[in-house]
């Protein structure tokens, strides 16, 4: 299986939300008000920033009904309104950003320090963007499947959700490579969005031969 394109160069990452949001989210995610099938709050930061790179937008009951696997037990609707709105702010600060040419900022450092990257949570976020891609997956390799595949190769490699997979074996025993992909996966999801937004390039037409003139014709 060949390698991804090279990344681009980009800026600095830029975080989705603040420290306090993300306390306020991962004490939720964590918390008995939500069922164990439910994605913890790296997950779900892989999760939102897929469905700000997919080609097609879902509404927010389709993807709340997969981000909780079930519907939470809110204290009331204020709460609801408060988590809701975070999960919708994180989703759409992660689209401004990349549509600003801009790099999100990962939870967690990018580095797997010699560890199986499912053990670590870039698998988790790896895992949840890979949930991301599931809700609507024919509209991800619709158009320039190859492309497309090659780009959420890292993601998928990483993710642990394919070791099974023939092709992968190769690419998980290579440590080097896992690693080159981590540092990547900011730039990768640029690449990614940009890869369903920008339009490929196409060979300009030939300019059309000017025909004479019913003037010129009849000299």
């Amino acid at each position: 299986m060949s390698q991804p394109p090279h990344a681009s160069e980009a800026a600095p990452a830029q975080p989705l939300l603040d420290d306090e949001q993300l306390d306020r989210l991962d004490d939720f995610l964590d918390s008995d008000q939500v069922g164990e099938d439910a994605l913890d709050l790296i997950s779900a930061h892989g999760f939102l920033v897929a469905l700000a790179v997919a080609p097609s937008e879902l509404t927010p009951t389709q993807w709340l009904a997969e981000l909780f696997q079930g519907e939470p037990a809110y204290r009331d609707d204020a709460e609801r309104d408060e988590i809701i709105g975070l999960l919708i702010q994180l989703r759409d600060n992660a689209m401004a950003v990349l549509e600003q040419g801009g790099l999100p900022e990962l939870p967690f450092e990018l580095t797997l320090d010699g560890l199986p990257a499912e053990e670590t949570p870039i698998g988790d976020w790896c895992a949840g963007f890979m949930e991301g891609v599931f809700c609507d997956e024919s509209a991800w390799f619709e158009e320039g499947e190859e492309d497309a595949a090659q780009l959420l190769l890292p993601f998928m490699l990483l993710s642990g959700l394919f070791d099974d997979e023939p092709d992968m074996a190769e690419l998980i025993e290579d440590g080097v490579q896992q690693e080159s992909f981590v540092k990547q996966l900011p730039e990768l999801v640029l690449d990614l969005y940009l890869h369903y937004r920008v339009p490929p390039e196409t060979p300009k037409p030939k300019p059309r031969k000017k025909s004479p003139s019913r003037q010129q014709k009849r000299r």
